[in-house]
Parts: structure tokens; C-alpha cells; sequence
């Protein structure tokens, strides 16, 4: 994969991307460490409208421990951002780094297959967003 992320169009609002981006990560095992609304920021910052914008800084605990053992400066590359956006023409894109590329840089066996096994997680995750909502919708 030579890109540096993975996205998809979900067919929903943008509020309920955002909710169904969050239970997916869940599900994997993600935490949401940070939520930067990138709307709010260039408003209150620059007093410049911008398109809903989010960033989730989502972290697996596990894996993140593990990789901190290898590699203690890894934390720098951290944590895995997915973001949630409204596109010019009003779709919502839901994208995800890809761990494999934003840490090739380290030279480290572990680190490698750690990013590996995030990739496939975070694939999923995005895969999963927009399903989420309508099997919870249809449990109700």
C-alpha cells in the first residue's frame, strides 16, 4: 500500500459517522485520547470558517504498550489519528493513518509486525464504520 491512509464515504451525517467511528474503535480496542475539532480551532483561532473537521487520536493500550517496550521514542509517531470530515460536496469521508507507512521509518522487527497487526485494526475499524450504527439501530 503506498498511501498513507485509508478512507471511505459513509452515507450518514456527519454526528452519526462520528458516533459510529467511535464504537468501532471501541470494539477494537481503541481508546479516544484526544478529539481536535479543527471547525472550532480555525474559528476561534483564526476566525475563518471551516467544514465539520475532527481528528481522534486513538490509541490500543496493548499494542502501544508493547510497542513502547521496543522502542521507547515511538511515542513520537503516536497516538494513530482517524479522522472524521464533510466534504465540499457534503459527503463524509471517514480516513485512518496507516501505521505500516507513518512508522517505516524505525528499523525494528517488532515495531513492523506491531504496525502490521495496527493496520489490519484500523482497516477494520474504517470497514465497520456506517455498519455499526444500523446493527445497533436495528437491535433497538
Amino acid at each position: 500500500m503506498s498511501s498513507y491512509h485509508f478512507s471511505k464515504i459513509v452515507h450518514m451525517t456527519f454526528d452519526e459517522v462520528v458516533a459510529s467511528t467511535k464504537q468501532a474503535l471501541a470494539k477494537h480496542n481503541f481508546r479516544i485520547l484526544t478529539e481536535i475539532n479543527m471547525e472550532d480551532n480555525f474559528k476561534k483561532a483564526l476566525k475563518l470558517p471551516f467544514r465539520p473537521y475532527l481528528i481522534l487520536g486513538a490509541c490500543n493500550p496493548q499494542l502501544t504498550y508493547k510497542a513502547l517496550q521496543a522502542e521507547d521514542k515511538v511515542g513520537t509517531m503516536l497516538p494513530c489519528n482517524v479522522v472524521v470530515q464533510q466534504k465540499q460536496d457534503g459527503e463524509v469521508e471517514v480516513s485512518a493513518v496507516d501505521p505500516v507507512e507513518s512508522l517505516q521509518p524505525i528499523n525494528h522487527i517488532v515495531i513492523d509486525q506491531l504496525a502490521h497487526e495496527i493496520r489490519a485494526h484500523l482497516q477494520n475499524v474504517i470497514d465497520e464504520v456506517g455498519q455499526t450504527n444500523a446493527q445497533t439501530r436495528s437491535q433497538d
